[in-house]
This record gives C-alpha cells, sequence and structure tokens, in this order.
C-alpha cells in the first residue's frame, strides 16, 4: 500500500474520532487539523459516507454523525495507552473522591480492550510512575461528578457553603458555570449565585451540604476566559475565591 493511501487511511480514522466525540466539527477545523485543502476533507466526507457512515451536513456549520451511530471501539497505540495510565497516577492523588471513583472505572474499560502486549507494557509503566508525597492524597470533596452533570444539563443546585475565614454557613441556589483548578486549593467551582445575583467562585472543600434540583436555567453566554480575566482586574490572581 501507498504512503499516501496509508496518510488518508490514518486521516478517515481521525476524523471518525473527531465526529464522535464532538457534536458538531467543520470542514475548516479538519483541514487545519491536517494540513490539506478544504476540497481534500470534503471528499474524505463523501468517502465516509460512501462507506455506510451516516455523516449530517448542515449548511453553513459543519458536520455531526447521526443520533445513535457508534463507532466500533477503537484500538489505542502504545503511546496512548501510556499517556493515561500515567495520568492516573496523578488522578489518583485528587482531592475528589467522585473523580478518581469514575476514572478508575473508565480506565479500567480502557485496559480491557488493549492489545496483550500493550496491556504488558503499560501494566510496567504503572509500575515505574511515582508521584510525590508532598502532594497530598486526601480526599476533601466528593461532589464533583455530581456538579459536573448539573452544569451540562443546566440544572440549578443548592448547596449549604461555609464562607472562607469565618464560621458561617449560608444556603445557595446556584447554576453551575466552570471549574478552577489549582494546586494550593484544588477544586473551586464557579456558579453564578442567586443569592448574591452574581458570579462566584466556591471551594469545593468548603461545600458542606448539595442537593440537586428540577430547576433548569439558561445556559449562560460569558466565556471561562472571560470571567478569569475579569476577576484578574480585581486581584493579583484568580486563585481567591469571593462568595
Amino acid at each position: 500500500m501507498k504512503d499516501q493511501d496509508m496518510k488518508r487511511i490514518s486521516r478517515l480514522t481521525a476524523i471518525l474520532t473527531q465526529l464522535q466525540t464532538k457534536q458538531l466539527i467543520t470542514s475548516t477545523s479538519l483541514a487545519e487539523k491536517f494540513g490539506v485543502s478544504v476540497r481534500t476533507i470534503y471528499r474524505d466526507i463523501r468517502a465516509l459516507e460512501k462507506a455506510g457512515v451516516p455523516i449530517l451536513t448542515e449548511e453553513g456549520k459543519g458536520y455531526s454523525l447521526m443520533e445513535g451511530y457508534k463507532i466500533p471501539p477503537i484500538m489505542f497505540s502504545e503511546s496512548e495507552a501510556n499517556a493515561l495510565i500515567t495520568v492516573e497516577q496523578l488522578v489518583l492523588k485528587n482531592r475528589d473522591s467522585s473523580l478518581i471513583k469514575e476514572y478508575i472505572k473508565a480506565i479500567n474499560k480502557i485496559k480491557a480492550v488493549l492489545r496483550y502486549s500493550t496491556r504488558e507494557k503499560t501494566e510496567l509503566i504503572a509500575k515505574r510512575v511515582a508521584v510525590s508525597p508532598v502532594i497530598s492524597g486526601v480526599n476533601t470533596s466528593n461532589s464533583l461528578m455530581l456538579i459536573q452533570n448539573a452544569l451540562t444539563n443546566f440544572q440549578a443546585l443548592t448547596i449549604t457553603y461555609q464562607s472562607e475565614g469565618a464560621n458561617k454557613t449560608t444556603e445557595r441556589l446556584i447554576e453551575p458555570f466552570a471549574f478552577y483548578y489549582s494546586l494550593q486549593e484544588n477544586w473551586t467551582l464557579i456558579a453564578y449565585c442567586r443569592l448574591r445575583k452574581d458570579y462566584r467562585m466556591f471551594r469545593l472543600d468548603r461545600i458542606l451540604k448539595i442537593d440537586q434540583t428540577q430547576l433548569k436555567f439558561t445556559p449562560h453566554t460569558l466565556t471561562v476566559q472571560e470571567y478569569l480575566a475579569e476577576k484578574e482586574k480585581k486581584f493579583k490572581t484568580p486563585d481567591i475565591p469571593v462568595s
């Protein structure tokens, strides 16, 4: 098989992966990613369609896969598998136990589809990666996954929050917006607080109680970058929760 044909097969597989992981993708972004012309991407999309892949085209917007269509499991390369195993050691030191629990379930599914030879090598890597004991492995929260689910479903939450520097708690109705991670404080939730009528940062380890509600909210138009840029105007660092 010619080298050019191999490159195209590799590109078609990568395009399938992109379609599987993103709701909508443009021909321009695909052309930039793979270093080819937009016309080449058009030909690739037609080739996938002829092969039976149900690709939907939205004029002026991009491509997506038909709802419910699933691509067969993709085999991981040795380097990709090693990267996931290395990150596993860092995740196990995370302070949110719900993240650790879900990551372990996900990584076990990935390990199950690895080729035997690759699996042996990843097991060796896992034994040869150590994380500094200076990084605390103590879990201080267990709500990250619950909040992520509320964020993606635009569902409001009620929380009992302990303010910093004071032994005072308040009840809040919040709209999850984004997460901020720092080595000092670990996970912090950025949310619109209906009590303060503004965006606030809440440390997950200070959330004493959290409950889901049936209240839906309109997706926020503000971006994380815009929020952090505005916060940096007021403070030297965004690592200062103001709630």
